[in-house]
């Protein structure tokens, strides 16, 4: 009894119960009213639209090179008229329209010339009859129907089939000659179109529909809007009101009285008054959530400005070693991430480049950069292989990672006094190097598992040989994989364009020329991983110290 006097009580309940009765009886006299006016109207207007559709369509075929399709002459002017059939069957929502030759010794077989299909009208599963497609005529009615058209005894003809056989939908066939120059019958041609849009242009069938809607609607709404004023248009105005005297003075009011007996409406007051008392007290706390914001603000940038601080990051670098030239970039995606390069002299003839992207941004991968940054320099001052470096790196990370977080490095060792360059890969990009006189080019090498994937891996050591004025670029997959508003990416083949049109600047105008590209190419888009970048020109152990690298 309780459940049943709840269901009673709903608004939603009385609503829908007026509207399905009002519904019940509009349908049953549009119902009446219509289907005489459909039956009617059916086939003349019908019939009669679909034979000017197919009579504007025989203005996009010639007559007089019907033949020399058939023949495989004429091919380029056939395409570009089958171009134009395709798009007007699509344009006029028709199934299927189809020019097709008829043997006109019994009209029993006929040839297929054009055969432009839509399934998507009516989910038809038509397939398309290739030029020369020949067919025995369907039956009887048909072979009647061609005769009248090639021999002029009719202007159209049309085919009702209201119960197919095939297993395709109801539909008419309207045929109607494509003449020559000459003014003879070339050939017929025939529209097919669902009946399924016979509703659309009965004007008999909607006038009569659109009084009966008015009359109804009118009467119906006299009742519905009386009986919606009283039960909910006037109770929700007073809580409404209230909702807004709490806007205005932000105090607690009084409580509503029973305003309502439904359900809805009594729940509605309820969240009012609640909402008004947690209001009251979110505005109490907003004061120290806002300072609380602010302090976590400031201390996010201040991270950004140790993660920063944390790389080598004013130019020129190492001013007292005249061998190479290089600049490098880190733009994260938050405040901070986990991107981060390196580089440094291990001794007076080596010097050591690092790029790392850690598998998460912000804080975290900011942590856990910092940590590889440091075991990696740590151990690369130490001694041994990219290689070694690597795995001691790896088994470092996989001894403490709890988070199961992972990151790709690219290690190289350069020998300043003979431009040798040692590299490991751990999961990263390969670098794209440029050997002078000629153009930057990616760099293909066997790539080892990322860092912190799992302990006991080995890397495997590979080596460069620079020249002087040869240059190495390495990145992380923030800059190849930034994305335009197309969602189409940057790519290593844009990077390595970019780079092959300012090849010739300097590591600082390089980095310069890639910033300016890629900001052009994603516009306005949101940066959504961090980016970082890193050039470096060897200039030879004989480079003087007069060399421009350091302005």
């Amino acid at each position: 009894m309780d459940k049943l006097k709840k269901v009673r009580t709903s608004m939603a309940f009385s609503f829908i119960s007026a509207i399905v009765l009002s519904l019940v009886i509009f349908g049953a006299i549009v119902s009446g009213l219509g289907s005489l006016s459909f039956t009617n109207a059916f086939k003349k207007e019908y019939s009669t639209s679909t034979y000017h559709m197919a009579d504007t369509a025989t203005a996009l075929v010639n007559g007089d090179l019907l033949d020399a399709y058939l023949a495989g002459d004429e091919r380029v002017q056939y395409l570009e008229t089958k171009r134009g059939l395709d798009d007007y069957c699509k344009r006029m929502n028709v199934t299927m329209i189809y020019i097709i030759k008829v043997d006109r010794s019994d009209y029993g077989r006929f040839v297929s010339i054009f055969n432009p299909i839509n399934n998507e009208v009516d989910d038809s599963e038509y397939v398309e009859w290739e030029l020369g497609h020949k067919r025995d005529t369907t039956n009887d009615e048909y072979r009647r129907k061609y005769r009248n058209i090639y021999e002029q005894k009719s202007l159209y003809e049309t085919v009702y089939r209201n119960r197919p056989t095939d297993g395709q939908h109801p539909h008419i066939t309207t045929m109607v000659p494509v003449k020559n120059s000459a003014g003879d019958v070339a050939a017929i041609l025939c529209m097919q179109r669902p009946i399924s849009e016979i509703r659309e242009g009965i004007e008999p069938y909607l006038i009569t529909v659109a009084v009966s809607a008015f009359i109804l609607s009118l009467v119906a709404a006299m009742v519905v809007t009386s009986f919606i004023r009283k039960n909910f248009v006037e109770p929700v105005g007073k809580v409404s009101a209230e909702a807004a005297r709490f806007a205005r003075s932000n105090t607690k009011g009084e409580p509503l009285e029973t305003i309502s007996r439904f359900t809805e409406i009594k729940n509605l007051v309820d969240a009012i008054e609640t909402m008004e008392s947690d209001m009251v007290t979110y505005m109490e706390n907003l004061t120290a959530v806002t300072a609380e914001k602010e302090r976590i603000g400031a201390e996010l940038s201040l991270a950004g400005k140790i993660q920063e601080n944390a790389v080598p990051n004013d130019f020129p670098a190492i001013p007292e070693k005249n061998e190479f030239d290089i600049y490098a970039s880190m733009t994260p995606a938050k405040e901070v991430g986990g991107d981060f390069y390196n580089f440094f002299m291990i001794d007076d003839d080596h010097l050591a480049l690092v790029i790392g992207d850690v598998s998460d941004k912000g804080v975290p991968a900011a942590l856990f950069m910092m940590e590889t940054n440091i075991v990696l320099s740590d151990k690369t001052r130490l001694g041994g292989t990219p290689a070694e470096i690597l795995a001691y790196v790896n088994d470092s990370i996989c001894a403490h990672n709890e988070a199961e977080m992972f990151v790709t490095l690219w290690l190289g060792i350069l020998e300043l006094s003979t431009g040798r360059l040692t590299a490991s890969i751990a999961g990263h990009d390969d670098a794209i190097v440029y050997k002078k006189g000629g153009n930057f080019a990616d760099m293909k090498t066997k790539h080892g598992l990322v860092a912190g994937a799992m302990p006991g891996i080995t890397y495997r050591d590979f080596e460069i040989m620079l020249g002087k004025g040869d240059k190495i670029f390495i990145y992380t997959d923030g800059l190849s994989e930034a994305r335009a508003e197309d969602n189409r990416m940057y790519g290593i083949k844009k990077i390595v364009e970019t780079l092959n049109t300012c090849k010739d600047g300097s590591p600082r105008e390089i980095l310069e020329c890639i910033t300016e590209s890629v900001n052009a190419f994603t516009c306005d888009m949101p940066q959504f991983d961090d980016l970082t970048m890193l050039c470096m020109e060897y200039l030879g152990p004989e480079a003087e110290d007069s060399i421009d690298k350091r302005e």
